[in-house]
């Protein structure tokens, strides 16, 4: 017997989430991950020959007050991913419970409930890349409902009425979770003040993006303490290591919340700057509105242009393949000599 013949058939079948590590490589400007270029550097201290706290209380109380939140309403874990995985693990029965998704959306909602053997409804968003509420209310029966707001790819904001249209439906029957992994760029659309009002919402959070530190993995899950508690019955015991709760806490610091919306305004500038110059290309036909940290373009041929962009050492991503998009690639906003090199690229282009 080959050993691949012992794993279970959902993993025979799976169709991986394509990173951007995984689906490209080399070059020397990264621009098709959504991380953030402007990296700052921090200080290990401490002995690490004993186990770290499940839940370290210095870290679980920084994001608490920076997130304005009570501690028993936070659990941090390995990147958002594991706060997704942990959600479909506690309250999905494999084999009969069910998840709604909203594509183009993140890929791994999708992962990481067919990799717990729970269903997927996808509900795809409108044309004008909002939810569509009808569909999404006439769908079988759900238990969790992932929402991303701003959409990765397309950077979107999700409306908060109609959000709040979300968790007035759910009520009672499901969970609603807000993915704010990108909220620092639009921190005044973020529904963590609606937790108080609705118990069965559920807000991710990550320090990947604006604060910078994607290679630390650490991710946060904001809730009642109720579904807190249910989380905890799930997650490993030692899910963050010593060192990384060591930087995320220097990182939530008063220092370290400076540094990084400082970060989010240079980043939001060459935003916009490129958001400009893409409009005036011959071979982009749409800049999509974004209120992240990457802007989505309609071209005409996505692989194309992809492929000709790292020719000359830069990387973007192709997301062509997503429900609802058609030729379109991803750019995430680098540093400002970065942003350079691209465009100076991408003017001599002509398709």
């Amino acid at each position: 017997m080959k050993i691949s013949e012992l794993a279970r058939d959902k993993v025979k079948n799976l169709v991986p989430y394509a990173s951007a590590r995984l689906s490209m490589s080399g070059g020397s400007v990264w621009l098709n991950a959504n991380e953030n270029s402007l990296a700052t550097q921090y200080q290990l201290s401490g002995d690490y020959n004993r186990y770290p706290d499940c839940q370290p209380p210095a870290l679980i109380q920084a994001y608490a007050s920076y997130a304005g939140v009570s501690p028993d309403q936070v659990l941090t874990s390995r990147g958002a991913d594991e706060g997704i995985e942990l959600l479909i693990k506690s309250f999905c029965e494999p084999g009969k419970d069910r998840i709604s998704i909203c594509p183009p959306t993140y890929g791994m909602y999708k992962i990481s409930a067919f990799s717990q053997d729970v269903e997927v409804n996808t509900v795809p968003l409108t044309k004008e890349l909002t939810l569509d509420l009808p569909a999404l209310f006439a769908a079988p029966d759900t238990k969790l409902v992932f929402i991303c707001s701003p959409n990765n790819p397309t950077g979107d904001l999700i409306p908060r009425q109609q959000i709040i249209e979300v968790l007035e439906f759910f009520a009672g029957k499901a969970l609603v979770v807000l993915d704010e992994a990108y909220i620092e760029f639009a921190p005044e659309a973020t529904v963590v003040n609606l937790l108080a009002d609705y118990p069965h919402l559920v807000v991710l959070r990550t320090l990947s993006k604006a604060f910078a530190l994607a290679g630390l993995r650490c991710g946060f899950t904001l809730a009642q303490p109720p579904v807190i508690a249910a989380l905890k019955q799930m997650i490993a015991p030692y899910p963050v290591p010593a060192p990384v709760a060591d930087i995320a806490v220097q990182a939530l610091s008063k220092e370290g919340q400076q540094q990084m919306r400082s970060r989010v305004q240079t980043i939001l500038r060459e935003r916009d700057h490129f958001s400009r110059f893409a409009a005036d290309l011959p071979y982009v036909s749409r800049v999509y509105s974004t209120a992240a940290n990457y802007v989505l373009l309609s071209v005409p041929d996505a692989a194309a242009v992809v492929s000709a962009i790292a020719d000359k050492g830069i990387l973007i991503r192709n997301q062509s393949s997503q429900i609802g998009l058609g030729q379109v690639v991803r750019v995430s906003i680098g540093s400002p000599a970065e942003m350079q090199q691209l465009k100076a690229v991408m003017a001599e282009l002509s398709f």
